[in-house]
Order: C-alpha cells, then sequence, then structure tokens
C-alpha cells in the first residue's frame, strides 16, 4: 500500500470513466489499510440547501447557500466541510483550512446568515462521500487513475468549481490536455 495520501487532493485523470469522478477534485480526507475516504469539491447541484434540509424547528429565511455531490456513497448523508474551526461545536480537522462538522447548530447559522455573509463563508454542504476499499485506492493510483496535489484550502473554496480541476492540473505544472488516456506511468 502507498504511504497515507491523506490530506491531499485526488484530481481524476481522463481515463477514469466512472462518470461520479469525471474531471473531479477530491479532498482525501482517510487514506490508510483499511480503505479511503473523501469527498468530491467541484460538483455543486442547483439545489438550495435551505429548501432540501429539513430541521425542527424549521429554518427561517435562506442564505442561498447550495448543495455540493460530495461522492456516490450515501448520497443523502450530509457533511459540512467549512474553511475554520467551527468552536465550540465538535469538529474534525482534516488539514488545515479544512474541516468536517455534523453540528446541527453550525448547519442551521449557515442556513439562515444573511446572503452576503455566506458569499464570505468557507463552507460546502456535501451529499455523499467517496469511499474505497481496502487496497482499491491504491489499485487505482497505480493504474494512473488519480493525480495527487496538495490539500490547498485556496482552491476549494476559492476557485469556480467549473474551473477547478484544469486549475489543479495546471498548478502540478501540467497542461491537462498533454494528459495522455492510457494506464501506467506517463
Amino acid at each position: 500500500m502507498a504511504d497515507d495520501l491523506a490530506p491531499s487532493l485526488l484530481l481524476a485523470m481522463p481515463q477514469l470513466e466512472d462518470p461520479n469522478f469525471h474531471r473531479s477534485v477530491v479532498l482525501l480526507c482517510e487514506h490508510g489499510p483499511n480503505g479511503a475516504l473523501g469527498f468530491v469539491v467541484n460538483r455543486p447541484t442547483d439545489t438550495r440547501a435551505a429548501e432540501a434540509v429539513s430541521l425542527d424547528p424549521p429554518v427561517v429565511g435562506d442564505s442561498g447557500m447550495m448543495l455540493w455531490v460530495g461522492g456516490p456513497v450515501e448520497p443523502g448523508r450530509g457533511f459540512l466541510l467549512l474553511g475554520r474551526d467551527p468552536e465550540p461545536e465538535p469538529s474534525q480537522r482534516v488539514a488545515s483550512g479544512f474541516y468536517l462538522t455534523a453540528s446541527l447548530g453550525v448547519l442551521r447559522h449557515l442556513l439562515q446568515v444573511d446572503r452576503a455573509e455566506i458569499d464570505h463563508t468557507r463552507c460546502r454542504l456535501l451529499l455523499g462521500y467517496a469511499g474505497w476499499g481496502p487496497g482499491q485506492l491504491d489499485s487505482e493510483l497505480a493504474m494512473s487513475a488519480w493525480l495527487t496535489a496538495p490539500a490547498d484550502p485556496d482552491l476549494v473554496f476559492d476557485t469556480p468549481p467549473a474551473d477547478m480541476w484544469e486549475q489543479a492540473i495546471r498548478r502540478l505544472g501540467v497542461d491537462p490536455l498533454a494528459l495522455q488516456v492510457a494506464p501506467g506511468i506517463q
């Protein structure tokens, strides 16, 4: 098994045929002998979170926060990815500038804040996650299905989702058009 790659970004190579991951950027949060877990961070939906989330009591207002596809596993389960620690609420630090929380208090706050505030808040409500069994991601890496890059919160939170994959590839010093669709080391 490759050394623990988490935290890092996985960048889907053109030959990765799974439609769930075409041109995807995945924040890899865990990687080890038991498998790997991450979140696609460049797939927004057209659904507002306030329209889809049901809290008791109901949410008052709508910040405009959108839902994002976090991956194909458990697509009905939500995860909040934040750019800062939501203290005093519980969270898990993934890397510098990346925190995960399941706090309903944080979710409620983000759904109800002023639209101007949400536009300047580094946050994503991700539905589902990407998961790999033991050795599965390592096998995909050996087949050149993914490139790895540093986990960069500026890239994830400040880059338009449609541009994120290409910008991440270019930051590695690679022209995306030069990537070959073939297994093995290129």
